[in-house]
This record gives structure tokens, sequence and C-alpha cells, in this order.
């Protein structure tokens, strides 16, 4: 195993969202806010600092490391042994409010898609309806109250994963992105997006709806008006997951009501069932979506073949060509405790270039000195291990 770091992103990167610009927020603060919330205890001597530009887009001007040694305000920290890291302050993340898929807007969210809009309203729409209908049993005493607790506590979690998966940035590729340095010592070309002009790490694909490369893209979601990716699948999972669970604890609820409850204290009122009646029908169809759909994610977790790869290979009857490894539950769930991976949070990947599939200009430099200096060290080991043994 390799003694050099992941890289910054594994605290840094992926809780960028919730750390404050490097234009406003004091070092010794970011620091005290770490140290508070995973207990990380930082070497003031080694937190990395580095004073970044800004231009009127709030996109950052990365500095020349290879020409200007004053672009960083403290030296390379020292290797890292496995499970180390250390603390990136660069905030990449856009500074304005604005909504949108460009990499200067602040929020993502997918408003060029007025069918995408709608269909993700209406899941909305439609859940905010089974939970409607569930709390009239309850208060009509047709179903006892833990029950309908139950159910709309399932729509809750359901509606929240939905809304991060819509929201969350699928692992848009910026314009900046560059191969890692493990990518580069292997192959001497890359690919490149015809449509973005930047690079294009593998099994990412462009999306002419988001008009974005989006790294480990599955496909885009209608339904989500959003793309599927690296970054938001956890999200999607948990969706599918808590909608296919609200769908058979409503046919399970509705069944036993209708065959097995013979005693007029559990029959349905009568302006409510035809409520009911309604929300079988849509409980059957979303039974059979959400498990088409998990059965289609599970496929692609275990072969690392995405939808949109996977249609391709069909296409052109290569899928028995296909060398992709399957995807870690890690590199979707994040390197959290086990509680975080049914709560829609973002995960907190412990290689997040690696599960990206590319690197930042300030973190390559980095990354690239530290394998040489790992490389070197190697050397230096075997050449004196030579000498003991002659």
């Amino acid at each position: 195993m390799s003694s050099y770091p992941e890289t910054s992103s594994e605290i840094g990167t992926a809780s960028t969202t919730h750390q404050a610009s490097s234009s406003s927020s004091s070092p010794s603060l970011l620091r005290s806010c770490l140290s508070r919330t995973c207990g990380c205890q930082i070497d003031p001597s080694e937190y990395l600092d580095y004073k970044f530009k800004y231009n009127k887009n709030g996109e950052a001007i990365i500095p020349d490391f290879t020409n200007d040694t004053t672009s960083a305000s403290s030296s390379l920290p020292r290797i890292r042994n496995p499970g180390e890291h250390y603390i990136d302050s660069h905030n990449d993340q856009p500074f304005s409010f604005s909504f949108g898929t460009a990499e200067e807007k602040g929020i993502w969210m997918n408003s060029g898609d007025q069918a995408g809009s709608i269909m993700a309203s209406l899941v909305w729409l439609l859940m905010t309806y089974s939970a409607v209908t569930v709390t009239l049993l309850t208060v009509t005493e047709g179903i006892p109250p833990i029950l309908g607790m139950i159910y709309t506590f399932l729509c809750t979690m359901a509606l929240a994963s939905h809304a991060k998966t819509s929201l969350t940035d699928p692992g848009s590729v910026p314009r900046a992105a560059v191969p890692m340095e493990e990518q580069r010592r292997e192959s001497p070309s890359h690919s490149m997006c015809g449509q973005c002009q930047t690079f294009k790490p593998l099994m990412s694909h462009h999306c002419r709806i988001c008009n974005r490369c989006v790294s480990r893209m599955d496909h885009h979601c209608p339904w989500m008006n959003n793309c599927v990716g690296a970054a938001n699948l956890k999200h999607f999972i948990l969706f599918l997951i808590y909608t296919w669970t609200c769908a058979a604890y409503s046919l399970v609820l509705f069944g036993w009501n209708y065959f097995f409850c013979a005693d007029e204290d559990c029959t349905f009122h009568v302006l409510v069932i035809h409520l009911v009646r309604a929300m079988t029908f849509l409980c059957i169809g979303a039974f059979l979506f959400t498990s088409s759909m998990l059965m289609n994610v599970t496929y692609g977790l275990m072969t690392g073949i995405g939808t949109i790869d996977r249609l391709k290979k069909k296409a052109t009857n290569t899928m028995s060509q296909s060398d992709e490894e399957p995807i870690p539950l890690k590199d979707v769930f994040g390197i959290g405790g086990y509680h975080t991976w049914l709560l829609p949070v973002d995960p907190v990947f412990d290689d997040y270039d690696r599960v990206m599939g590319y690197s930042m200009p300030q973190r390559l430099l980095r990354e690239q000195q530290f394998m040489e200096q790992a490389s070197l060290k190697a050397q230096m080991e075997g050449g004196a291990g030579t000498v003991e043994m002659t």
C-alpha cells in the first residue's frame, strides 16, 4: 500500500459545501470546526492555506504552482501513512446565490427542461397525495395511528432523498479538471469532451439536457430532473428504496384490510375508500417501476457498467468484452458510519479524485510531489535492503 495520501478531498473537498469561503473565513475557525465535527487533530504547521483570487463570476483563478512558489503560504506536509489525511482550505465552490447547472451557479438546479420539472413536481404531488390518504385513514380510525406515522415517515424520507437527488451536483466535471497523476503515468493521451472542451474522465458522459459532463454518469432521470452520477447516486438509491418500501407497505396494509379484516372497526370510511382505491393503483405502478430500477442499479453496481454504457455495449454486441470492476459501496455511500447510509446526506469519500475520475491543478501538483517522494523513498529502502543482503 502506498504511503502517500489519497487526496486532499478526503475531508476538505468532500465537505466543501459546508466550508466557508477561504477569502472570508479564518484558518483557525476552519480548523476548530473540522476538529469538532470529525474529531481531526490538525497540526497548524502542516495546514495548507492557498491564496486564491476570484474573478467577477466567482471562479477561482488557479495560481501557477510550478513557477510561482509564493502561491502557497505553507510548504508541502509530510507524507501521510495510510488512513491519515490533510486538510485543504481551498473552497472551489461558486459563491453566487443563483440556480442552474453552469459552473458559476451557486445552487445546482436543472431549470431548462420543462418536461423534467413537471415530472419531478408530479412525484411530490403523488407522494403528498398518498401521505394525505393514509393520514385520513388514521383520522377516521381506519388504521392504527402508529401505522400512519410509519408511512408518513417513509414518505418524508423518500421526498428528502428526491430533493437531494434533484438539487445535488451529480458529479459535473469542472473546466479546470485534469487527469490524476496515476492516470497521467498510465496513459500519455486522454479523452476530451467535444462539447465542454475539457478533460473527460472514464465512464463520464456529456448530458445534453444539463449541458455538462458528469462523472460516472448512469443516466438522466426525468423524474429527478437531474442526471444520476457519482455524486448523487446514493440519494437516488435511497429514493428508490424508500419509495419501494412505501408502495409495498401500503399494498400490505390495504391487502390485509381487504382480505383478512372482517370486523366493522377496521372498515374504511366511505369518503376515504375512493382515495384508497386510486392509491392502490398508484402503489402497484410505483412498486413495479421502483423494483425494475433497483434491479437496474444493482446490476450496475455489481458489474461497474452504467445504464448508458450498457446500452452502447449491447448495441455494438461488446458486453462480453467488458473489463469494468464492480463499484465498491464506499464509493457510493461514503466512509461514514453505517447509520449515514440510510440518511439523505452527502457521502464523504476516502478518495474524492478517484471516485470522480479527475483531479484539480492545485491537488494534482501536490499529488505529483507526494508520489515522487514516495517513489524515491521506496527506491532508497529497496537499495538499503539490497546492501544488507550482500
